[in-house]
Formats: C-alpha cells, sequence, structure tokens
C-alpha cells in the first residue's frame, strides 16, 4: 500500500510519525510533500526509502490513500495541484475538520473521508473521527480503519458533530493540559512543592485516571463518588469547582463552535465561491 501525505506540519508529521513507530506503514510506502519542499525532505531523511516530492500532484499520482494535512484557507489550491491526477479508485482523506466531504466530492473525481486525528495518537492511544463520503464503500472503510487501529480507536461519527467530538477528542487533550497545568501552578505557588515533582504526581493521576475512565469502565460521576467522602476535603473542593467552573464549559464549546462556522464559510467561499445552504 502506498501512503501520500500532503502537508507535513505538526499534524500530517505526527501521523507519519506514529503510523512508522506502530508498525502500520513502512517508510518506503509514504510519499511526502509539502509548501515548502526542504520540510518534506528534512523528513524524508529521517526515514530511508521514504519519497520526498517535488509537487502535491506528484504525491498523489503514486499513492492509494492521500491525506491532505493541510491548513482549511489552502485546501482549494491543493486540491487545484492534485485533481488533474486523482482516479477513482484512489481515498482521499482530510484530516481538516472545516474541510466538508461535499467540498471535495465536488471537486475531485475519487473516494472521500475525513478523519479527524488526535495529539494522543502519537502514544498510540485515543481516537480517530471516522466520516465518509457516499462513494466509500465497507471495504474502503475498514482499509483505512485498519490504519488507523494502529495508533487509535477509530470512530464512526456523522459530519453534523465534527465540531463537538473533535472538541472531547481532538482539542480536549490541550484543554485538560491547560487546567493541569493551572492545577500544578497552584500547588507551587501555595506549597512550595518542586515543580518537576508536581509535574510528575499530576502526569500519573490524569494517566490513571484515564485508565480508570476506559480500562475500568468508570464514568466521570462515578471516580468523584468513589473518591470524595461526604463532608470530606474532596466533597468541600468539587463544590468550589462546580461553583467557579459553571458556564464555563458551555462557553469553551460556543466559543469552538463559532471559529468553526467562520473557518467554513472560508472553506466555502473559497470552492464555491459563495455561501452554500447559509453554511
Amino acid at each position: 500500500m502506498n501512503v501520500g501525505f500532503i502537508g507535513t506540519g505538526s499534524m500530517g508529521t505526527l501521523l507519519i510519525e506514529a503510523f512508522i513507530a506502530s508498525g502500520a506503514l513502512s517508510p518506503a510506502e509514504v510519499a511526502v510533500s509539502n509548501r515548502t519542499y526542504a520540510k518534506a525532505q528534512a523528513l524524508a531523511d529521517r526515514y530511508p526509502g521514504m519519497r520526498a516530492e517535488f509537487k502535491n500532484a506528484e504525491t498523489a499520482c503514486g499513492s492509494d490513500i492521500v491525506f491532505l494535512c493541510v491548513k482549511p484557507h489552502e485546501f482549494i489550491h491543493v486540491v487545484e495541484d492534485i485533481k488533474p491526477v486523482i482516479r477513482p479508485e484512489q481515498i482521499v482523506v482530510s484530516i481538516t475538520s472545516p474541510v466538508l466531504v461535499s467540498h471535495l466530492e465536488g471537486e475531485l473525481d475519487c473516494k472521500i473521508a475525513k478523519i479527524i486525528p488526535s495529539i494522543t495518537n502519537k502514544v498510540w492511544s485515543g481516537a480517530s473521527l471516522c466520516i465518509y463520503g457516499d462513494t466509500m464503500e465497507e471495504k474502503d472503510k475498514k482499509r483505512l480503519e485498519s490504519l488507523f487501529t494502529h495508533i487509535s480507536e477509530p470512530l464512526r461519527i456523522a459530519e453534523s458533530y465534527t465540531r463537538v467530538v473533535s472538541d472531547l477528542s481532538s482539542c480536549g487533550p490541550a484543554f485538560m493540559a491547560f487546567l493541569l497545568q493551572k492545577f500544578i501552578d497552584a500547588a507551587v505557588e501555595e506549597t512550595g512543592i518542586p515543580r518537576s515533582e508536581a509535574v510528575k504526581v499530576a502526569s500519573n493521576m490524569l494517566l490513571g485516571t484515564g485508565l480508570l475512565l476506559t480500562e475500568g469502565r468508570m464514568t466521570p460521576e462515578e471516580i468523584q463518588a468513589r473518591v470524595a467522602v461526604p463532608g470530606g476535603i474532596t466533597a468541600k473542593a468539587l463544590q468550589l469547582l462546580s461553583r467557579e467552573t459553571e458556564g464555563v464549559f458551555n462557553d469553551l464549546i460556543r466559543t469552538t463552535h463559532d471559529k468553526y462556522r467562520e473557518d467554513l464559510i472560508k472553506v466555502t467561499t473559497a470552492f464555491y465561491g459563495e455561501e452554500v445552504n447559509g453554511q
């Protein structure tokens, strides 16, 4: 299987590294291209056998699966690059949430999917969110999911839930890391504990909590109930957190959705020249 990656930024590189490290792909099966060729070549130099191509069309032409790992405003240009060489049996995968499956289906005569990865895939964990176009057959879906199973748990979702599920899966690690950072900062400031110790303890706590939620099959509510003794220290602190964070995550989701809609309008305008169906 030959797999092409157009775009070797943060997420494109993460996927390539994770697929190779997990054994899902060998370097010889991978071709890469980037707006700056030197960046693609630098990545290929780290993995003997990987091919760095000068043009996006060259990456697409020789690949069974083509991942588009570029920013929303760059999509129309990449699509124009690869459109002349794409074949109906190929699978083109967007990893960018504001680019709709319909955007790509309207321009490319091939099979279209959208898969939203997460930074957690770097350590072969977390989910990958799978959305499929009408021409994707079940065997095509299983082919992609077999690839992503090496680094994640592939989950099929409706495209209408792309943004909120991306908040939980892809943006979530940054949100949880921010809260953990604030927890650590406060511990250091209030008690003088060495930061390195606080980071180690808190990081292992977060890992263990994740395992309770996944392998332990506990719900967030169950964990709180098991830890918090009525009238105890944890219970009192949870009351504070509940009071002080009221509405915060509602505002967070509204903020990400507002930005998503803004980007979606820009992408739609780039593809069609105007907003379509009010999007």
